[in-house]
């Protein structure tokens, strides 16, 4: 799907029942010719012929692409497998793989740039430790990329778990953690051997970070700040 398709932002946890809502206002808009659903779905639908006479699988296809996905029918499978997901029912996101093996590798928002990534790694995000284990017998190798969005999000006990299968802290990884202050995050990956600079080596990059990141989080900003100071690093001179 080329970029310039990708104009709604996809949330992270989509509602189906809400995209269907969407699909049927743009279906009325559509017939009543309003500008902009009108220039939504020349943009997005390729169909000729005359507006009054479009079906709810045109709007539907129009408002899929529009958030950057190929089809109708792959944001339903991205809207029950985050569901699934998000309410930790391991039979539901097991039955969607089975269905469709190609999941198992595919961004489970079904957007190829989603860095929430496959279902495995988008479970590591929340936590969701049972549906982890059940995708990874399934064969989902997004071991290290589940580990990286664990560590980022705090998720420590499932970082813990995904480092047992295999995962290693990255070079930078620590950086993550800075730009989000996730004390928490940072100690286990310094714990489990990171080393406290950036891809190249810098040194300086993480701190960089975390002197220049929003202060959302002051506590956990601190913390982050007082272990960069026990791993040798002076803030100032």
């Amino acid at each position: 799907m080329p970029k310039q398709f990708h104009d709604r932002h996809f949330p992270v946890r989509p509602n189906l029942e809400q995209l269907r809502h969407q699909a049927k206002d743009l279906l009325r808009a559509l017939r009543e010719s309003e500008p902009a659903a009108v220039a939504e779905f020349h943009k997005h639908h390729l169909k000729a012929g005359t507006l009054p006479k479009v079906k709810l699988a045109d709007a539907q296809l129009a408002l899929a692409r529009s958030y950057g996905l190929p089809s109708w029918a792959r944001l339903v499978t991205a809207c029950r497998m985050t569901d699934a997901i998000w309410r930790g029912d391991v039979d539901a996101v097991r039955q969607l793989v089975l269905k469709n093996p190609n999941l198992l590798q595919e961004a489970a928002r079904g957007l190829p740039d989603s860095n929430w990534g496959p279902p495995m790694s988008y479970a590591a995000n929340i936590g969701q430790d049972a549906v982890i284990q059940m995708l990874r017998g399934l064969g989902a190798t997004d071991v290290q990329h589940a580990f990286d969005r664990a560590c980022l999000q705090g998720k420590i006990e499932t970082a813990r778990r995904l480092y047992d299968m295999g995962a290693k802290p990255a070079p930078g990884s620590i950086g993550g953690t800075c730009e989000t202050l996730n004390d928490a995050g940072m100690a286990l990956l310094l714990d489990l051997g990171a080393e406290l600079a950036d891809e190249k080596g810098d040194r300086r990059a993480p701190v960089a970070l975390l002197l220049t990141t929003y202060s959302r989080y002051p506590k956990g900003k601190h913390r982050c700040l007082e272990m960069v100071v026990r791993h040798g690093i002076a803030l100032c001179r």
